[in-house]
């Protein structure tokens, strides 16, 4: 990762603050990118501690003109991008029929058109680097969760872009990477939103059980460099995956079951 130029978006905490530093730690030149301005300069003065050359970009990705200045403002500064990596997202917890729409609607905005949005805007570069696209994407994007209708719609919703974007570049020598983790230790559950559009506050899971965002880096960086397609992460999220191409009805009463078992589960 010497002498990369690699984007991370969703940088302040979990999976974006780990790759942040993993990333800085193998010699890569780093952009930051979140909402919270901050949030972003206290990461950015950690990875400058350890050497690492830092630029950080406040940027909404729910917003085009946003995400379109966070690739202007990468190219200036460093004139080139070797790595992109879609990891800024948001998580919900209600049912459906209980949900304000808008809940969906911030879902796809931050999930989905996040990614499309920084995406088209940095692949000229990408290109001309031959470099990587990366995509956080999660086993919500493989199996509908129930509670989950906007995270898992927007989550299937990245994955068919990036599918569809990989087969497109198979002669351009772009990489496109899906990763997809299971239930990883993050704030993504804290800020889940409810069904009224206000964050949670409190994960209904035991995080010191799940995987840890720093191994979601590690072998993120690991598929990056053997430029595969797609990793799954996790035993459960493997089984998941694999148990629903030849058993889906199982699997369906496995997911209900394990997601009514959440503290104050909405499923019932």
């Amino acid at each position: 990762m010497k002498g990369k130029v690699v984007i991370i978006t969703g940088a302040s905490s979990g999976i974006g603050l780990a790759c942040a530093k993993a990333f800085a730690a193998q010699g890569a030149s780093i952009v930051i990118a979140a909402r919270n301005a901050g949030t972003l300069a206290a990461v950015k003065a950690d990875l400058e501690a350890i050497g690492a050359q830092v630029l950080s970009v406040a940027t909404d990705v729910s917003k085009e003109a946003d995400c379109q200045n966070l690739i202007n403002q990468t190219i200036q500064r460093f004139s080139k991008i070797d790595i992109l990596v879609n990891n800024a997202g948001i998580s919900m917890r209600a049912v459906f029929n209980d949900v304000d729409l808008n809940v969906l609607k911030q879902l796809m905005d931050i999930n989905f058109w996040g990614t499309v949005y920084c995406t088209k805007y940095a692949l000229p570069h990408l290109l001309a680097a031959q470099g990587t696209v990366v995509g956080v994407s999660s086993i919500a994007g493989f199996k509908g969760l129930p509670g989950r209708t906007g995270y898992s719609a927007s989550k299937f919703a990245m994955n068919g872009f990036l599918e569809s974007l990989r087969i497109e570049n198979r002669n351009t020598g772009l990489n496109v990477l899906t990763v997809c983790p299971g239930f990883t230790a993050s704030n993504i559950r804290n800020t889940a939103l409810g069904k009224d559009g206000n964050a949670q506050g409190e994960s209904p899971r035991d995080e010191k059980a799940m995987m840890q965002p720093e191994e979601v880096a590690d072998r993120m960086i690991q598929a990056i460099k053997k430029r595969k397609a797609l990793i799954v992460l996790t035993l459960q999220g493997k089984l998941a995956v694999t148990l629903n191409k030849f058993f889906p009805k199982l699997v369906d009463r496995l997911t209900f079951n394990e997601m009514s078992k959440e503290n104050n589960s909405p499923i019932k």
